[in-house]
């Protein structure tokens, strides 16, 4: 989820665009002021946005492998909140908070939820179709090849590819793969003798 996302989610709940935006970008103007002063910004359940410093030390150049020294520096620190931790890895307790928020805003935490899925929803469903066009398309080509080519060196990758490739279309890709890669163990037991 990004920034305007965020904004689309708090629409609903906070009567607007404009108020949501608003609402967004005092947040993070806030948090970024506060850490950038070296205070610590503490929301309760969610978790804690502080300034950390890091001293002096020497690096290496991965190009040459000369050492190179770092100056010291600050950068901000996310520390998430016991609750948070406990609602991202624990899919009971992520059900529990969402059916604690609808009691708690009078569903329209429901609302926004089926506002965001409905949104991206259709991008979900038109997606995979053209993925699955393009995944047949790369399953014949390598099969191709490898009818096409004797090397050793070339027809190894392209067998590869075309067996992770065909996973997902299960219609004639395996067909056409698996036909050639047994031509291919012929010829070169052939060839040995």
């Amino acid at each position: 989820m990004n920034k305007a996302e965020l904004v689309e989610a708090l629409e609903t709940r906070l009567g607007g665009r404009k108020q949501a935006t608003a609402a967004v970008e005092a947040l993070v103007e806030t948090i970024t002021v506060a850490v950038a002063k070296g205070e610590k910004v503490a929301i309760s359940g969610f978790g804690t946005f502080e300034k950390q410093a890091r001293n002096a030390r020497t690096g290496r150049n991965p190009r040459t492998g000369e050492a190179v020294k770092i100056k010291k520096t600050s950068v901000p620190r996310f520390r998430p909140g016991t609750a948070f931790k406990e609602v991202v890895s624990d899919s009971k307790a992520l059900r529990a908070y969402a059916a604690s928020l609808k009691e708690k805003n009078g569903g329209t935490a429901a609302a926004a939820k089926k506002a965001a899925p409905a949104k991206t929803a259709p991008a979900a469903t038109t997606a995979p179709a053209p993925a699955r066009s393009t995944t047949a398309r790369k399953a014949a080509s390598p099969a191709a090849t490898t009818r096409a080519t004797t090397g050793r060196a070339a027809t190894r990758p392209a067998a590869g590819a075309a067996a992770k490739k065909a996973t997902p279309a299960k219609t004639a890709a395996p067909a056409k793969t698996a036909a050639p890669a047994r031509a291919t163990t012929a010829r070169r037991t052939a060839k040995k003798a």
